[in-house]
């Protein structure tokens, strides 16, 4: 997709022959920002793409995921990105097949681009030899990085005494991603005291799958009560248990702490967390976006969040309580939440045996003039064909619900046929209708295939 307005050149999942490789290459000249995603390119595309650095000074961010590019098309690339000309501001290198020899090359490219902001190399194995390195360039006068994403890197605790001393040097650095690599308690307690003392003002802190527990859970309040620039922490797929979410919470509650989204999904919590949680909601006026999946919260949990959620001062706009053992006795909880808080925009609450009865009691909140929610997900709800006049009559009536997941429910045809009777009245709004894996006939598929025709403003994913 090329646009002259945008100057964007944004291609995903596409085989790259010669002659059409040779025919972007001439839109490439002129974009600000060049796509390639998952194109099977390699080492020798990486030779053309300097030469579009080198001679396209209005070339700002360039992303190449999911391509076996190796170490020598980052060698290829940093021939480009090393060049005066060059004004790169963001890379994109994400599972690159890379390993720490592109380090080096990564580092020299950090040294003397200050134009670069953004370096994302995730999904490589680097190791913590490499990333050592590439903290070198990080610690040089002329690197200018805000944003640094090391997922799966296969980084171990040795790393975080390289890391500190690049927090130290770089107080430009707004954003750190540190998620899937073993480093464990004692070298994230040991990253969280260099966080406090360095001058950074860190806005991002990504530890998802670090081996943490809540021996760790200390030192990371420390850095939410110490770092008011703090407004996202991604925890989660940690085993940090209730004591843990407790220690957080003191962090959480401090009146420096200004986060914005926190993500605890996976990390075995139980509905004792929800009472210091629901601390969090009432009083955290800044908080926006909550994960919470895959936790054991139970309906007893969730009724503690929703009275939190009622409170004037909860500001919450996103909800996630996926899979989170729920069942119909808390959904009056929630529609009540619905026809209070005017905030509350996404609820994910798939994954949750709902059933109709509890679907039936959330749609009378959905229907509330208060009700604001634009996407709901009730994926996997145990919802039957018995339900489907109701969601419909909600799809029609309520026209700020933009985005509706029904996937995995035994809908059947009958309960398919009412949900596109909804799509083809005008009153409808929605945009996104997901229906994975659910079986219907021939005539329902004659049916989807008319509504694409008559509404080709909604997409129906199935």
């Amino acid at each position: 997709l090329f646009s002259t307005f945008k100057m964007d050149l944004d291609i995903q999942c596409e085989e790259m022959n010669p002659s059409r490789w040779a025919e972007l290459l001439s839109t490439m000249k002129s974009c600000n920002t060049i796509r390639l995603d998952d194109c099977n390119l390699s080492s020798s595309n990486c030779k053309d793409l300097s030469s579009i650095i080198h001679t396209n000074p209005s070339l700002k961010e360039l992303k190449l995921n999911n391509n076996e590019l190796g170490d020598a098309g980052i060698e290829y690339l940093s021939k480009g990105l090393l060049t005066p000309s060059c004004s790169l501001q963001k890379l994109w290198l994400q599972n690159c097949n890379l390993t720490s020899a592109s380090c080096e090359t990564l580092r020299s490219v950090l040294s003397a681009q200050p134009s670069l902001t953004e370096l994302h190399v995730g999904d490589n194995k680097l190791g913590t030899a490499g990333v050592k390195v590439l903290c070198q360039g990080l610690m040089n006068p002329n690197c200018k990085l805000q944003k640094l994403q090391l997922e799966y890197c296969e980084l171990t605790a040795d790393i975080v005494e390289a890391l500190n001393a690049a927090l130290q040097a770089k107080p430009t650095l707004k954003e750190l991603s540190l998620s899937n690599n073993t480093l464990g308690d004692t070298a994230v307690k040991q990253l969280c005291r260099g966080l406090v003392e360095a001058s950074c003002d860190l806005e991002l802190l990504h530890l998802e799958n670090c081996g943490i527990t809540s021996d760790s859970c200390r030192d990371i309040s420390a850095v939410l009560s110490s770092k008011p620039s703090l407004l996202d922490l991604a925890v989660g797929d940690n085993k940090i248990g209730d004591a843990g979410l407790a220690l957080l919470c003191q962090g959480l509650l401090h009146p420096n702490c200004k986060i914005q989204k926190l993500w605890l999904w996976d990390c075995d919590l139980t509905s004792a967390s929800c009472k210091d949680l629901s601390r969090v909601f009432s009083t955290k006026e800044t908080l926006l976006e909550v994960s919470l999946i895959d936790n054991n919260l139970r309906d007893s949990g969730m009724e503690m969040l929703c009275q939190a959620l009622k409170d004037p001062k909860a500001h919450l706009q996103e909800l996630w309580v996926r899979e989170c053992g729920l069942t119909a006795a808390c959904c009056k909880a929630v529609s009540s939440v619905m026809s209070v808080n005017k905030h509350l925009q996404v609820l994910h609450i798939g994954e949750n045996k709902l059933g109709n009865a509890g679907v039936e009691i959330l749609c009378e909140g959905l229907l509330h003039p208060n009700c604001n929610i634009h996407s709901l997900w009730l994926g996997n709800c145990d919802i039957t064909a018995a339900c489907c006049a109701t969601l419909a009559n909600v799809m029609v009536t309520k026209q700020n619900l933009t985005e509706l997941d029904l996937s995995y429910n035994t809908l059947e045809d009958e309960g398919v046929m009412k949900l596109c009777e909804a799509v083809r009245n005008p009153n409808c709004k929605m945009q996104q209708l997901i229906l994975y894996d659910i079986f219907w006939g021939p005539e329902v598929d004659d049916e989807l295939k008319a509504l694409e025709e008559a509404r080709p403003d909604v997409k129906i994913i199935s």
